[in-house]
C-alpha cells in the first residue's frame, strides 16, 4: 500500500439505517430525480450509445461509468445516477457488441482489444466535451479498461475509481478457482462434467453457475431488475463475453485470460479510489496490486457486498464515491 497522504484503508459497515429493504430491491435513490438526455456518439463505422443525467456543465466534475463484462451493458451499473442527484453529471454508455450500441457479430476474435475500447471511451469523451476534464469510475472488466486508460496519463483525467476489478487475469482466474472448490461437491462435480463437453448452455451448467454467482457476485435475494436486464442481455449476444473471457466469470478461456496490468500501475497519477466488497469474485488478492502499486490510492471494502456494491449496499456505496470525489473537484478555468 503506498504511504501518500490521501492512502488509507476504510471498511465500511452497512448498518440497516443505510438499506433496509429499499436497497436490497436495489431502487432506494440518493436523492431527487436529475434530467436525463440520451444520444449517440459515432465511433467509426459504429455507433456508442450514451445517457447523461444532470448537467454536464455543473460545476462539478463530471463521472463516466464503464461498465463490465467485456460484453455487458450499462444496466446493472445504473445505480451510479444516483450521484447526479449531488449536482454531477453522471455518463452511462454501452460499449459497442451489445446494449443499445452497435451490435457486431461478424467480427474475428483480434478485432476484440482492450485498444478498441480505450479508443471507443476516449471518442467519447471528445464527442460529450469533456476530454479536457473528468472523472472516470470502471465496474469489474470496466475498471480493467478505467486502469489501462489511467496508465496512459490522458490529461483530462481528474480522478479515478476501480471496483470490484482484477489487475491480473491469471490471479483472477486462481482465485475463481479457490472461491469454486468451496462450492457443494454436487455443484463442483456438474460444472466439471458440463465443463468437459462444453455443454454450457445446459440446464444443469446454469443452475450451477448460478450458486457460484449468488455467493460471489450478487447476494441480493431478489436481483434489481437493471441487473437482470444486463445478464438478459449477454445470453442474447454473448459475442464480446464468450470471445474475450469465456462462458462464465470462472471458466476463462478468451482473449483476455492472460492480461495484467500489475507492472503499468505506477503510471497511474490521478487520485484513486478501489471498492470491493468482503465476499467479491474480485478478492484481496486480486485487488491487492492496485493497492500496493498505484501511488496515490484509498481503499474501501464494502462488508455486505460480493461484486456488486453499487446494488448489494447501494447508499453507502454511492456516499463513498461522491465523497471521495468531491474531494477532488476542481474546475479548468478557461
Amino acid at each position: 500500500m503506498s504511504h501518500s497522504a490521501k492512502s488509507a484503508i476504510e471498511t465500511f459497515n452497512h448498518q440497516s439505517d443505510v438499506g433496509g429493504s429499499a436497497v436490497a430491491n436495489g431502487d432506494k435513490p440518493f436523492g431527487p430525480r436529475t434530467e436525463m438526455r440520451e444520444g449517440f456518439a459515432p465511433f467509426g463505422e459504429f455507433q456508442t450509445w450514451y445517457r447523461v443525467s444532470g448537467d454536464i456543465k455543473s460545476e462539478r466534475v463530471p463521472l463516466i461509468v464503464a461498465h463490465g463484462g467485456p460484453g455487458c451493458t450499462h444496466d446493472y451499473v445504473d445505480s451510479f445516477k444516483d450521484i447526479a442527484a449531488k449536482g454531477r453529471a453522471v455518463i452511462h454508455y454501452d460499449q459497442i457488441g451489445n446494449g443499445r450500441s452497435s451490435h457486431i457479430d461478424d467480427k474475428p476474435a483480434d478485432f476484440w482489444t482492450v485498444g478498441l475500447f480505450l479508443s471507443e471511451l476516449e471518442n467519447l469523451t471528445r464527442h460529450l466535451g469533456i476530454a479536457a476534464q473528468y472523472n472516470l469510475l470502471g465496474q469489474s472488466w470496466g475498471g480493467m479498461l478505467a486502469a489501462e486508460h489511467a496508465v496512459r496519463q490522458p490529461e483530462g483525467l481528474n480522478a479515478l475509481v476501480i471496483a470490484s476489478s482484477p489487475s491480473s487475469m491469471p490471479v483472477w482466474l486462481s482465485e475463481a478457482l479457490r472461491l469454486r472448490a468451496n462450492l457443494p461437491t454436487e455443484v463442483q462435480e456438474t460444472l466439471a462434467r458440463h465443463e468437459a463437453n462444453e455443454a454450457y448452455q445446459h440446464a444443469e451448467y446454469l443452475a450451477a453457475t448460478e450458486v457460484y454467482y449468488r455467493r460471489h457476485v450478487c447476494r441480493l435475494t431478489e436481483w434489481p431488475d437493471e441487473v437482470r436486464r444486463s445478464f438478459a442481455a449477454m445470453t442474447e449476444n454473448p459475442t464480446v463475453y464468450h470471445t474475450m473471457n469465456g462462458p462464465t466469470e470462472f471458466h476463462i478461456t478468451g482473449t483476455l485470460k492472460d492480461w495484467s496490468i500489475d507492472d503499468r500501475l505506477h503510471r497511474i497519477s490521478v487520485p484513486t479510489l478501489l471498492i470491493s466488497g468482503v465476499h467479491d469474485e474480485a478478492t484481496a488478492a486480486c485487488v491487492a496490486p492496485y493497492a500496493s502499486l498505484i501511488p496515490d490510492v484509498t481503499q474501501v471494502i464494502m462488508t455486505d457486498s460480493s461484486h456488486m456494491c453499487h446494488v448489494e449496499e447501494r447508499e453507502a456505496t454511492m456516499q463513498t464515491v461522491e465523497r471521495f470525489l468531491k474531494a477532488q473537484d476542481w474546475i479548468e478555468v478557461a
